[in-house]
């Protein structure tokens, strides 16, 4: 693949381990990916495939123990000073559980306004204004603002941490299962915002779910994780029509379409 925006080169993460402890836990073993610009890889594979801890070292929380990460042609693990924190301002997560990282006692006006500030991006009024506007982009009227996080539905709360993540204008999103405590339905409205501002922005964005239908609607690329290890990877379109190992099969086979499932709920209505 020429010129990819997000490339992943031969990382590998063990956690513990050392003279007296043993050889430690693999949690990621020699992967290698490469996304182009503005597409989407889905990355997929059960609880303790190594997931999230490679979504974790390409946001650079989690230091790779092998490989390099590079996003935009620059390896994230030299960046320092004015560099990292621009960094952080192109490369945004949107986590499984916002609430957690929501300060209960902040409204939502204030949590989408907190990265603005730190950044020091526009006026007050124009910080409002950017808010107001964004809210409706996600689905959410401008009365959402004054809301506490405790006054939001689930689905609400990851409409306003999508907002949160693109409030700065990112190139990249890290999502890690962030549909994954949602109901069906509100998973499949999420799903589609999801795709909708990807497309929109020109987003270069990592997904991360254990649900390959999930992946599906969104991914333009595939990455099958087991133990650590990269066991495949391709096009969307041709790992779900003709996956070459067992294991993606079986993942495959074993999950129902959450777009079935909710035209099964509203056919029982």
């Amino acid at each position: 693949m020429s010129n990819p925006f997000i490339e992943i080169r031969n990382v590998s993460k063990t956690f513990g381990g050392g003279m007296f402890r043993g050889p430690g836990v693999a949690a990621v073993e020699g992967v290698s990916l490469a996304v182009p610009r503005g597409q989407t890889l889905g990355i997929v594979g059960e609880s303790g495939s190594g997931k999230s801890t490679l979504l974790r070292i390409v946001l650079g929380l989690t230091r790779p123990s092998a490989g390099q990460v590079l996003i935009g042609g620059q390896d994230i693990a030299s960046l320092r000073g004015t560099a990292l924190r621009d960094f952080r301002r192109r490369v945004q997560p949107v986590f499984q559980n916002p609430a957690s990282s929501f300060n209960p006692r902040q409204t939502i006006r204030a949590i989408l306004r907190a990265p603005l500030e730190v950044h020091g991006i526009g006026t007050g009024r124009e910080r409002d204004a950017r808010i107001d506007a964004l809210l409706g982009h996600v689905g959410l009227g401008p009365e959402f603002a004054e809301r506490l996080p405790h006054q939001l539905s689930g689905g609400q709360k990851q409409r306003v941490a999508i907002a949160r993540a693109i409030i700065l204008d990112p190139q990249v999103v890290l999502a890690d299962e962030p549909t994954s405590a949602l109901d069906v339905s509100v998973q499949a409205q999420v799903l589609r915002l999801f795709a909708r501002i990807q497309a929109e922005l020109g987003l270069t964005t990592l997904f991360v779910s254990h649900n390959l239908a999930v992946i599906r609607q969104v991914s333009h690329q595939v990455a099958v994780m087991q133990h650590g290890r990269l066991v495949e990877f391709g096009p969307a379109e041709q790992v779900f029509r003709a996956p070459r190992e067992d294991y993606t099969r079986r993942l495959i086979a074993a999950v129902p379409d959450p777009r079935h499932a909710f035209a099964r709920k509203e056919a029982l209505a």
